[in-house]
């Protein structure tokens, strides 16, 4: 164990204090023990073992209080301190390099930063406004997380902070807390700071759980970008979140939408008429021989008219069937 001069001091100045309190712990205890004995000579012979003690501490604590005031000057008169190891100190001012860092006096241009100020609601939205519930200001939202589908309890599968087109919908999902029943509730959609889509509405959930605002969009508005949503409640902004769009929209085919076509159905053939059978002409009966007696001719029965049966021709009844446009069905959202 390396010690220097000052410390080697004054280890040796606690010493001699600790055996000082030593021996007045020895001579009191002598003196005890001589005050209950009764023989003279043994009770002396202990009464003048204590007063060494005493003797002894005082000299112990005049050399420690010698030492600790007359040690280490005396000692430094005979070894002188080197004084290299002083120097080494003044290396410490070589961190005067550290003045670089003003440099860094650059960011005094970084003031732009206080002036971004925090999302607020559009007065076009919140004028709108139907509730009258006052909301919490209490109320606490979670980081909001994004996916293509969502489980039934509302919980995100595969979130993602990237998105590929071709997209039909997404859904922003997130966890809630200390929400009043009734109170006003936003969701803003924004492409590259541009309003695309919102809902507002009174709150119709449980007062926490988990909840979801979806973005009903059609596929081709879906452009590549910066996407971010912002949810409010009432006019107090309280969760945000921010996804990236890749990629090429699906974009309309240049077919004519499906106007209400009327498809025609099959109609019935019509049935082939039957041709009227000619009735065969009765033939003549032969005249008899001629005799005395002169019979009277037969006379030809007429022919019958031919009868025809006026056959209907059906009609083509077309029946319309029209293709309707599908349109988006917005559900609403569900709270827990």
């Amino acid at each position: 164990m390396n010690l220097d001069i000052e410390t080697t001091v004054k280890t040796v100045f606690f010493l001699l204090l600790t055996a000082a309190s030593v021996f007045v712990l020895l001579a009191i205890r002598a003196f005890r023990e001589a005050s209950r004995l009764r023989f003279f000579l043994k009770k002396r012979a202990l009464l003048g073992r204590a007063w060494q003690f005493i003797f002894f501490t005082i000299l112990i604590l005049v050399v420690a209080f010698l030492i600790n005031n007359y040690a280490e000057p005396f000692t430094y008169r005979i070894f002188q301190p080197s004084p290299t190891p002083t120097q080494t100190a003044t290396i410490t001012p070589t961190p005067t390099i550290t003045l670089t860092p003003t440099i860094t006096q650059t960011p005094t241009n970084t003031p732009t930063l206080e002036f971004t100020p925090l999302p607020l609601m559009p007065a076009v939205i919140s004028e709108g406004f139907t509730s009258e519930v006052t909301p919490n200001p209490q109320a606490i939202f979670s980081n909001i997380s994004f996916s293509r589908r969502l489980t039934r309890d509302y919980l995100p599968i595969d979130p993602a902070n990237t998105f590929s087109n071709p997209i039909d919908e997404l859904f922003a999902s997130f966890s809630y807390d200390k929400m009043l029943v009734g109170s006003q509730w936003s969701t803003l959609w924004f492409r590259d700071n541009e309003l695309i889509y919102y809902e507002t509405k009174p709150w119709n959930g449980a007062s926490g759980g988990y909840g979801y605002s979806d973005c009903l969009i059609a596929p081709e508005e879906w452009l590549s970008g910066t996407y971010e949503v912002q949810i409010f409640v009432g006019e107090i902004w309280k969760a945000f979140g921010t996804f990236t769009v890749t990629g090429e929209p699906l974009t309309p085919t240049a077919t004519v939408p499906p106007i209400a076509t009327i498809t025609a159905t099959a109609s019935f053939t019509p049935t082939r008429t039957l041709t009227p059978s000619e009735t065969p002409k009765p033939t003549s009966t032969p005249q008899p021989s001629p005799t005395m007696t002169q019979t009277a001719t037969p006379t030809l029965t007429s022919t019958p008219t031919r009868t025809f049966t006026p056959t209907r021709i059906p009609t083509k009844t077309p029946v319309p069937t029209a293709t309707l446009i599908p349109t988006p069905t917005r559900y609403s959202t569900i709270f827990r």
